[in-house]
């Protein structure tokens, strides 16, 4: 089992700002892909980003612009900065860990093996 911990959700208003995190533990953090995904109720999960060993990232196109994916390494933690949020990104977040030595990243769920419990991010006015 790899313990993935998010954190950093809550509700905001329509163009507001949350920063998520997850903490990792367990393994070579550095050594692996992680993720951020999403789950609305009613709807099917989907990939929001992904960050490569390298740090190389890659956006779902709802995103792009708005949010950005980073890594420490150093404190085995992975962030996902989210602006202009909108009601459409009202969602469960959660984070994911992905193949190792890998420096290009996709956000497909099958292609991740552990998962957080999540955190909720509620966007609203």
């Amino acid at each position: 089992q790899v313990p993935l911990v998010e954190s950093g959700g809550g509700s905001v208003q329509p163009g507001g700002s949350l920063r998520l995190s997850c903490a990792a533990s367990g393994y070579t953090y550095s050594s692996y892909s992680m993720g951020w995904f999403r789950q609305a109720p009613g709807k099917e999960r989907e990939g929001v980003a992904c960050i490569g060993e390298t740090g190389i990232a890659r956006y779902a196109d709802s995103v792009k612009g708005r949010f950005t994916i980073s890594r420490d390494n150093a404190k085995n933690t992975l962030y996902l900065q989210m602006n202009s949020l909108k009601p459409e990104d009202t969602a469960m977040y959660a984070c994911a860990r992905g193949p190792s030595y890998l420096t290009y990243c996709v956000t497909t769920p099958s292609q991740f093996t552990y998962w957080g419990q999540g955190t909720q991010v509620t966007v609203s006015s």
